[in-house]
């Protein structure tokens, strides 16, 4: 196993590739969550909204899992365990309509509610498996 993701599998963070990420809940018990996820070159970045069981649950814990499924071969995957290595607001609403775009063809993210703070984590990549 490698941290790096390799350049055989970036092509899943640009394609509509859900990611199942895991989370620690306070008890010591895992959550997992279907997310949408993209890779800026360094960092696995997924996006959701303060106050959420995955936020609380890295603020927390920042040791995280992260899967992406190759939507044209599900026998096809990159599993990345990682570390969240920052929380950030700053871009969280333009990452968020980016990813709006990428997996709903929209400009912008249709599902914001009233009130809501958006937030990036970035995940470095700390062990990287591949198959397929």
């Amino acid at each position: 196993m490698s941290d790096q993701i390799p350049e055989s599998f970036r092509d899943l963070f640009e394609k509509k590739a859900f990611g199942q990420l895991g989370t620690i809940m306070k008890d010591g018990t895992p959550q997992v969550t279907p997310v949408w996820v993209d890779f800026d070159g360094r960092y696995v970045r997924v996006n959701s909204a303060l106050s959420r069981v995955k936020d609380r649950n890295v603020r927390r814990n920042p040791n995280v899992a992260i899967t992406l499924q190759d939507p044209d071969n599900p026998y096809r995957y990159v599993s990345v365990k990682g570390k969240v290595e920052e929380i950030t607001l700053e871009g969280a609403d333009d990452h968020i309509d980016s990813l709006a775009k990428k997996y709903l063809g929209q400009d912008k993210y249709p599902g914001r509610k009233p009130g809501e703070v958006r937030v990036i984590y970035k995940i470095r990549p700390v062990s990287v498996s591949t198959m397929g």
